[in-house]
């Protein structure tokens, strides 16, 4: 069993985003079975809340769902749970490192360096570009499930 936490600033754009693109995946490669997959923020500002609505529209705009999920923030205790916390940013590895108290460089990873990109995914939440966003966590999504296939063979 895989346990991948995807993490950004306030879990309502980009890591519900990627949690939902990941999951679809997933699923579609008919190994959901295999995967836990959740998301979380390096914030509590947005706890409770469901995804952003331009993270909602741009997901159902390619028959994505986001039913049941909701915002929460990073706990310590995740790093002890999760086998690959994905962040969005260099930002938010910076502050995992500190909510989870230094988790190995393995298991703490920023989505697009698993890519030829290596570069953050902007906040849709400031540039109001989902479909980016939309594009840069599947590419990464795609890359982070090669690699963990890789990894298990």
């Amino acid at each position: 069993m895989h346990h991948v936490l995807f993490v950004c600033l306030g879990n309502i754009c980009r890591s519900p985003m990627a949690e939902a693109i990941f999951r679809n995946l997933v699923k579609q490669r008919g190994w959901e079975n295999q995967f836990i997959i959740d998301s979380a923020g390096t914030s509590g500002w947005h706890e409770g809340e469901a995804p952003h609505k331009g993270t909602v529209a741009e997901l159902a705009s390619h028959h994505i769902s986001t039913k049941g999920m909701m915002s929460r923030p990073l706990q310590a205790k995740d790093g002890e749970v999760f086998e690959y916390i994905v962040c969005m940013d260099n930002s938010n590895i910076k502050h995992a490192q500190e909510i989870l108290g230094g988790p190995s460089d393995k298991q703490l990873i920023r989505l697009l360096d698993l890519t030829a990109k290596k570069i953050d995914v902007p906040d849709p939440y400031y540039t109001g570009d989902f479909k980016e966003t939309y594009a840069l966590c599947t590419l990464g999504c795609e890359a982070l499930f090669n690699q963990i296939i890789k990894e298990q063979q």
